[in-house]
């Protein structure tokens, strides 16, 4: 534990070597680390500092030592009192170390020493209390004593020294109370260098100290002495200064008597002045407000104004002339632009305004009905006009309506206006426009699909006077089976189409199409332009609302009403906050009606088109397919009408596709061999010309992936058929009928090229080389057959244990009844036995698959190998007895090629 001394011996080295030079004085230091390197052994001070007068300035600073450097002290941070935000004791007991500080950040501290510590806190907190002016630090868990009591330093002296107490002068007291406010000051130069002469002068004092005393006692009695000359000799001068008080007392009071009058008079010029600026302040505020009240009068004025001109035209517009028209355009957006101007809603109470709104009302309702009734009859006429006008033309042409859109486009504003002002007009108009344009395009679409079946083929005109007759009543003693069905023999399908039939077909589809889709997206074109069906745009407020002064809520409604007419809300923006999406599907969904009620038949039309032909010929669908296909897949707009139709449509033809298809795969299953029957069998014969025919159609389409799934179905059926109906044939065996199915299978699928069927056609080739291999078992047997036999019992002999080589030995298996055995075999009866052989394989196969040669080769090896084996077994067993057979390997490949050659 430090002692007083040692505090004082720190304070003493610290003051000496670092603050001396900066004029600073030390208060108290306490000798820390920091919580949580409590074992560092760099020796850490902190320090309450002070400045010297007359404005003192105290700080806490951290001092650090190194004694790497010969004990050098160092000051590493400097903070101002008022930087302290609190002080925390972490406990009120004495024993405790540690304690925080809250500057910038938050420094935790352990102190070395109790009494630093206990000293340190009560400095720290007597210098906050009277330099700190603003919010003062808190003090948290220190004990109460420790920030009232002395200086802990000098509370330790004095118990150090209580037995020397009753010594002590009777004035202790009173300089122990100044020693305490008064802490510790080092000597400055100047003062040294006085005691130093002081002591100088009296050499003695270091002997006889009493006699020191006595003589300082001595001049101090001199001094008071002079002191005292000095006040008697000066008590005139003092009366006299005294007088010039009392004096300057007496002018004071007058002075401050003539302030208090001047002060009343400026107190009552003040409120004067304040109420004169009151009164101008009021003043202002009028002016101001009457100006405002100006300008938005003149505003109303001008917005609800309507010259005269326009007045009339609104009354009394001509339509029929550009002039006139343009004239009533101009006044109706005026209108319009009046009617949904911005006005206060304070200033709809004016009477004035609520007159002229109802003028306006009336304007709008005569223009409207003027307007209303100019262009339903003119609706009317054009379409009665063109409606008319006989159609003569055998070209396949959809007639262009152009001329209708130049005589309307005049018109356009008028439609806009009707749209924003009148919606129950707007909309009527638009039903008279879809009455009168739908008649004419009900009569050009039926026409132009009327020709379009009539130039489809003259074969299928001649037989058949209408195509859209159902199949029984267009066949009459014909099979009803459709042609081209794959389960079916050819000579049972009823009458179809041949491949220019279809090509034809194929090539006006596309011009119908074709035509189609400039005729519509003109006419939607128009129509969203026109009747500005791309906007949307509610109808003009309700001006009864609006003069319903009554009620808030309905002044409230007709002015946000009144803000969204102002500024119509295109398709690219948000209309009241609604998505946009939504605002885009209800435009689409506008359009897509207004444009079903002018091509209302245009559906049904094509769909009873492209059925009309499906039903005479199922391969039309797929031709139907592809083009619709390709044209919902490029249109432009996949949300336009005629998208909308032609994907409708191609749903109906996809239905269509996949009954067929499905048509095909059941004629499959069903299928039943005819008693007089091919080798091939009817559905693997047709489905060559159904898959060339296919490939022919979808080979670049998009659609050729349904084509695909459809051929794995058919394939694998024919697959499963040719197994099943390979046993029920009448004549050939039912390895010859896999054998040539499968090969021809194969053949074709190889030349197919379907990525999607590569799997398939290592299956058919798999199938073929089974039963192949099976039929040449089968029917090329063992022409030698005792031979075969013969040796059967030398390996059963040898597998009881017999050696090969003692075979011979055996009675039944001797030398003399092997020779016995091959002589029944000579060359000669072997030819012949083969050429039967090769009849026999002659008759079973058919001529189309040319497989004769691939099975006789298959048979000749399988000689050969026999033969090899029978060579081997005589060799083992009866080894150097020259046996042979009478004939060689050379002579069996002679005999095949002789037979094969002859026939």
């Amino acid at each position: 534990m430090l002692t007083i001394g040692t505090l004082a011996n720190i304070k003493h080295i610290l003051q000496k070597e670092l603050f001396n030079g900066s004029g600073e004085r030390l208060l108290s230091v306490v000798t820390v680390t920091k919580t949580f390197k409590k074992k560092d052994k760099r020796a850490c001070y902190l320090c309450v500092l002070t400045t010297a007068p007359p404005v003192p300035v105290v700080t806490l600073c951290l001092v650090k030592q190194y004694e790497q450097r010969d004990s050098e002290y160092k000051r590493k941070r400097s903070w101002q009192l008022d930087e302290i935000k609190w002080i925390d004791g972490r406990n009120e007991q004495f024993e405790t170390h540690e304690f925080d500080i809250q500057l910038e950040k938050l420094y935790k501290w352990y102190a070395l020493n109790l009494h630093e510590r206990q000293n340190f806190l009560a400095v720290l907190n007597r210098q906050i209390q009277k330099f700190v002016r603003g919010p003062r630090a808190e003090f948290r868990n220190v004990p109460s004593a420790w920030l009232s009591e002395k200086s802990p330093e000098k509370i330790a002296a004095g118990r150090a020294g209580a037995a020397n107490a009753t010594q002590k002068p009777a004035n202790t007291d009173d300089e122990e109370d100044e020693e305490e406010a008064q802490e510790f000051t080092a000597l400055t130069d100047k003062e040294a260098n006085e005691l130093g002469k002081l002591f100088s002068e009296c050499d003695f004092a270091i002997k006889d100290a009493e006699q020191f005393i006595e003589q300082l006692s001595k001049e101090l009695h001199d001094l008071d002495g002079a002191n005292m000359q000095s006040v008697l000799a000066s008590e005139q001068k003092v009366l006299k200064m005294m007088e010039h008080i009392d004096n300057a007392i007496t002018e004071a009071d007058k002075f401050e008597t003539r302030l208090d009058s001047y002060e009343d008079i400026l107190g009552h010029v003040k409120e004067t002045m304040e109420k004169i600026g009151g009164k101008n302040a009021m003043i202002e505020i009028a002016n101001n407000n009457n100006i405002k009240l100006m300008k938005e009068l003149n505003k109303v004025i001008s917005q609800l104004d309507l010259p005269h001109s326009q007045q009339q035209a609104l009354d009394e517009p001509d339509l029929k002339t550009a002039a006139g028209r343009k004239a009533a355009i101009a006044a109706a957006q005026c209108l319009q632009q009046a009617m949904n101007s911005d006005i206060d809603p304070a200033l709809l109470r004016l009477e004035a305004v609520q007159d002229q709104r109802k003028r306006f009302e009336k304007w709008k309702q005569k223009f409207s009905a003027t307007v209303s009734r100019f262009m339903n009859n003119l609706f009317i006429h054009l379409g009665n006009e063109i409606g008319d006008m006989p159609v003569t033309s055998t070209e396949l042409t959809l007639p262009n309506h152009s001329n209708v859109h130049r005589e309307l486009t005049p018109y356009t504003e008028l439609m806009h206006w009707s749209k924003a002002m009148d919606r129950k007009t707007y909309d009527g108009l638009m039903r008279v426009y879809t009455a009168s344009l739908s008649k004419i395009y009900d009569r050009d679409v039926r026409n132009f699909f009327n020709l379009a079946k009539m130039q489809v083929s003259d074969k299928l005109r001649n037989s058949r006077e209408d195509l859209d007759m159902s199949t029984s009543s267009r066949k009459s003693a014909v099979s009803t089976i459709p042609y081209g069905t794959l389960g079916i023999n050819r000579d049972q399908w009823g009458p179809g189409v041949d491949s220019a039939d279809r090509v034809r077909f194929d090539a006006l589809l596309e011009k119908v199409l074709a035509e189609l889709e400039p005729i519509a997206l003109q006419e939607q074109l128009f129509c969203i332009n026109f009747f500005q069906m791309d906007v949307i745009s509610p109808t003009t407020k309700n001006t009864q609302t609006t003069l319903d002064m009554e009620k808030d809520k309905g002044m409230e409604m007709s002015q946000s009403f009144n803000a969204s007419t102002a500024s119509p809300t295109s398709a690219s923006t948000d209309a009241g906050g609604v998505p946009q999406k939504r605002i885009d599907r209800q435009i689409n969904e506008d359009v897509r009606k207004l444009m079903m009620g002018l091509f209302g038949c245009l559906e049904p039309e094509l769909v009873s088109f492209i059925q009309s032909f499906e039903r005479v010929d199922s391969f039309y669908s797929l031709y139907v397919l592809v083009r619709l296909t390709q044209h919902v897949m490029s249109a432009q707009d996949t949300h336009s009408f005629l998208s909308m139709t032609f994907a409708s449509a191609l749903v109906q033809v996809k239905r269509n596709f996949d009954r067929f298809m499905q048509q095909q795969l059941q004629s499959i299953k069903e299928a039943k061999l005819p008693k007089r029957s091919k080798a091939i069998l009817p559905y693997v014969e047709n489905f060559e010309n159904f898959a060339q025919t296919a490939e022919g159609i979808f080979r670049k389409s998009d659609r050729r992936t349904d084509m695909e799934k459809w051929y794995l179905q058919l394939v694998n059926a024919i697959f499963e058929g040719i197994s099943i109906h390979s046993q029920e044939h009448p004549k050939t065996p039912s390895q010859v009928v896999r054998m040539e199915n499968y090969h021809h299978m194969y053949a074709l699928l190889a030349q197919l090229k379907v990525p999607g069927l590569d799997a398939l056609k290592k299956e058919a080739k798999l199938r073929y080389n089974d039963a192949l291999k099976a039929y040449v078992t089968q029917y090329f047997g063992r022409p030698l057959e005792k031979l075969n036999q013969f040796f059967e019992g030398v390996q059963q002999k040898v597998a009881q244990g017999v050696k090969e080589t003692e075979i011979s030995y055996q009675m039944a298996f001797s030398k003399q009844e092997l020779r016995k055995v091959i002589s029944q075999y000579p060359a000669r009866e072997v030819k012949k036995g083969l050429e039967n052989l090769y009849k026999k394989v002659d008759k079973h196969l058919c001529e189309e698959e040319n497989l004769l040669q691939v099975v006789w080769h298959a048979m000749q090896e399988e000689f050969i190998a026999q033969y090899n084996y029978l060579e081997e077994r005589i060799q083992k067993c009866y080894a150097g007895a020259m046996i042979n057979l009478e004939f060689n390997i050379q002579d069996i490949l002679a005999f095949f090629s002789d037979i094969a050659r002859s026939h």
